[in-house]
């Protein structure tokens, strides 16, 4: 009986992977977010709690989407094996499963932002194909698998390795239908359309990259391809630029609809800015500069007329996310824009093209929309943002952080003289001083390199006379107002991390 059972979990497992796989290819044709697993995994990502959330992005950093889409086939794959062994017992309560499980999908899918009816088609039809491949397999388990509820089977001798290999023959034929599904979703014109944007020149001067702003081996410029990213997005929204739209409305006295042409036609500004993520631990990777290409969100807001009691701008994603920044730092002459070019190319897809917001000086989650669709003046009093009933602040001024990156914690190096570097920042107030202290000796000053602005990030270096043994080295940074970084230690929640940055090395 035991292993009757096994077999129909097996076959319980290949439905579904023929669910998934059936959904993927129409989710190709439909719209990618529309597949089930996207889309219930979407409400996931709405509704798992902050501490969920905090957790993902510390054990999988960036790697949190994917580890959530695994999860899920997971859980899925013991619910299928779950209904497989239902099955055996009555039929009709593995087609009950099924039919939640295609339910669950449709109203994951017809939900989210941007759906039509249609996106309901992966998750039904994906669950009528499942129905069948159940039905198909359980006619082929084992001759003396018990069923008193199927109909007699016409081949007695088939052996249980004959069913293995045909139930593995469906799972794996389902998972390359979901893999070419995927594939071809995330393939469209929407790369052709990318690599034929014609990039205005900035209407001021170019950003120039200062001579010497890098510093002992470290890049003042962090690459496209190893920039941060954080978002909700289970899949990369793929947007073309020829149907975008951004909507300017709310509490405006002119609402403004611009196109794609209409935003590149507009004045733009080039500016290097370092963005950080709040979720950035002391040390932490979850930050890069880069030079940013975009029209100034300040000239927008002027042409629509906000009311003055408007305090807060919402900007919104196509898939359906909100951040919320207030009305006065767009305003006080800080270069925000809506940006359409990352280090003199056009914004990557990952990254949110056609346009995405870039503001300087506040945390990603309350201004760093990508694939941006609307600005919204509204008030703090009239609407809260996806992170702000999560326990996160509302108004969120990144803090003055300093890392350490060179030598690496846990390196052992040679006695003499060794480089220590790293970077430190307080976008919009910038970097003065940076100290380097060596267990509990004094604070020495390090050198500091060439910066573009206050809205980045700088880099410093110092030369340290080493002594063999085992060594800490901390850091710490003065912004420009004279405020010296706290060693008081503050996880990321609610409005980012404080503490110094430590490491340990080994000097033999």
């Amino acid at each position: 009986m035991e292993k009757h059972r096994w077999y129909a979990a097996v076959a319980g497992v290949a439905s579904a992977t023929v669910a998934l796989g059936v959904g993927e290819i129409l989710a190709g044709v439909v719209a990618p977010q529309s597949t089930p697993l996207v889309a219930v995994g979407g409400v996931v990502v709405d509704r798992v709690p902050e501490s969920g959330k905090e957790l993902a992005i510390r054990l999988f950093g960036t790697n949190d989407k994917i580890a959530l889409q695994i999860g899920t086939i997971v859980l899925l794959a013991g619910f299928a094996a779950l209904i497989g062994v239902a099955a055996t017992y009555r039929i009709w309560l593995g087609y009950a499963g099924i039919a939640l499980f295609g339910v669950a999908g449709v109203a994951a899918a017809v939900t989210r932002t941007g759906a039509t009816a249609v996106w309901a088609l992966p998750s039904v039809v994906g669950a009528g194909a499942a129905a069948l491949t159940l039905w198909l397999l359980l006619r082929r388990l084992p001759s003396d698998a018990p069923s008193d509820t199927l109909e007699p089977r016409a081949d007695p001798g088939t052996t249980r390795r004959l069913f293995l290999r045909a139930a593995g023959g469906v799972i794996a034929a389902a998972a390359l239908v979901g893999v070419v599904g995927r594939f071809l979703a995330q393939r469209s014109n929407v790369d052709a359309a990318r690599d034929s944007v014609a990039l205005p020149a900035p209407s001021g001067s170019p950003a120039i990259l200062p001579q010497g702003a890098d510093a002992a081996g470290l890049n003042y410029v962090t690459a496209n391809d190893t920039f941060y990213r954080i978002d909700t997005a289970l899949v990369v929204p793929r947007i073309d630029p020829a149907s975008w739209t951004l909507k300017i409305h709310g509490r405006v006295g002119r609402p403004m609809t611009l196109t794609f042409a209409d935003l590149l036609r507009r004045p733009m500004i080039e500016r290097y800015i370092t963005l950080a993520c709040v979720s950035n631990e002391v040390g932490g990777d979850l930050i890069g500069n880069a030079r940013w290409l975009g029209v100034p969100v300040a000239d927008l807001l002027a042409e629509a007329a906000p009311d003055p009691a408007a305090d807060q701008v919402v900007s919104r994603s196509v898939d359906g996310f909100t951040a919320g920044t207030p009305t006065a730092v767009l305003r006080d002459g800080r270069d925000a824009m809506i940006a359409v070019a990352m280090n003199g190319v056009p914004l990557p897809i990952e990254h949110g093209f056609p346009a995405r917001m870039v503001v300087p000086g506040v945390y990603g989650y309350v201004s760093a929309t990508k694939w941006l669709a609307e600005l919204e003046l509204t008030t703090f009093e009239d609407f809260d943002a996806y992170w702000i009933p999560r326990g996160w602040a509302r108004e969120a001024p990144i803090k003055t952080q300093s890392r350490i990156d060179r030598p690496r914690s846990g390196a052992t190096v040679a006695p003499g003289q060794v480089v220590v570097a790293g970077v430190a920042w307080a976008q919009h107030r910038g970097i003065s001083r940076v100290e380097v202290r060596v267990d509990d000796g004094p604070w020495r000053p390090a050198e500091l390199a060439q910066t573009a602005s206050i809205d980045t990030w700088r880099l410093w270096s110092w030369r340290w006379d080493a002594t063999r043994g085992r060594h800490r080295l901390r850091v710490r940074a003065t912004d420009n107002a004279g405020a010296v970084q706290t060693e008081a230690v503050a996880p990321p929640a609610p409005d980012g991390a404080t503490g110094l940055h430590e490491i340990d090395i080994t000097v033999e």
